[in-house]
C-alpha cells in the first residue's frame, strides 16, 4: 500500500488533502499550523495570567471585607463608648445642678428644700456606685 506522505498521527483526509497541495501551498499550510499553534501558547499563557490576576483580585476582595468587618466592630465598639460618655455626662449635669441648687437653698436659709434636693442626690450617687 502506498502511503501518500502520511504520518503516523495525521488523518486520511489531511494526509489525502496534503498529497494534493503543491510544495508552496503546504508550505504555507505547515506556516498556518506553527502560527495557530504560536497564537494558542499565547492565548493560554494569557488565560492563565487571567486566571492568577482574578485570584490575586478575590483574595484582595476576602482581605477588604475582613478589614471593613474589624471596622465595622470597631464602630460598634465606639458607639457603646460614646452612649456610656453621654450617660455620665447626664449624670453630671444632673449631679451639678442639684449641688447648685442645694448650695442655693443653704444660701437662702431654705434647709428644707436643700434636705429635699440631697435626698436625688444621694439616689444618684448610688446609682452611679452601683
Amino acid at each position: 500500500m502506498v502511503s501518500l506522505g502520511r504520518s503516523k498521527n495525521m488523518s486520511p483526509f489531511t494526509a489525502a488533502l496534503n498529497s494534493r497541495l503543491l510544495p508552496r501551498e503546504r508550505q504555507k499550510r505547515g506556516k498556518l499550523k506553527k502560527q495557530g499553534s504560536s497564537m494558542m501558547r499565547r492565548l493560554t499563557a494569557q488565560m492563565e495570567e487571567v486566571t492568577s490576576e482574578q485570584e490575586r483580585r478575590k483574595e484582595e476582595q476576602r482581605q477588604l471585607k475582613d478589614k471593613l468587618k474589624a471596622i465595622e466592630a470597631k464602630c460598634d465598639q465606639l458607639r457603646k463608648e460614646t452612649a456610656i460618655v453621654i450617660q455620665q455626662s447626664a449624670s453630671t449635669q444632673i449631679w451639678l445642678a442639684l449641688m447648685f441648687e442645694i448650695l442655693r437653698a443653704r444660701e437662702n436659709r431654705d434647709f428644707t428644700k436643700a434636705a429635699q434636693l440631697a435626698q436625688p442626690l444621694r439616689e444618684l450617687i448610688m446609682k452611679q456606685k452601683a
